[in-house]
């Protein structure tokens, strides 16, 4: 429970991310651009912040998953499954690194 309670505020980030940048697209290329470059990277740097501070939790990206899940079918279509994996790898490579990061600067 304690680490799910270090998880909300960025988990609520990505809840903002997920739920109300699908709102600004207004074409195909405000789309593409906002789903493949601008949440991705939104998730990567709330995940770096995130194992930087807390460290390697494989809870989290699974949670990143679980939050992105039910916008498939308010935003999407069913094509857009694929983006579960790439935000949630996004979010586990960003932990990883910043877990490495924070081990890093521990040693120096």
């Amino acid at each position: 429970m304690q680490k799910i309670k270090k998880m909300m505020p960025y988990l609520v980030v990505l809840l903002i991310t997920f739920y109300l940048l699908p709102l600004c697209m207004r074409n195909t290329g405000i789309a593409m651009i906002l789903t493949l470059i601008v949440m991705p990277l939104l998730c990567l740097i709330c995940s770096l912040i995130y194992g930087f501070k807390q460290g390697l939790c494989w809870l989290y990206p699974i949670a990143v998953a679980v939050l992105f899940t039910p916008t498939i079918w308010i935003y999407y279509n069913s094509s857009a499954w694929v983006y579960i994996l790439v935000y949630a790898g996004a979010a586990l490579i960003g932990d990883f690194v910043g877990m490495i990061a924070c081990r890093c600067k521990a040693k120096c």
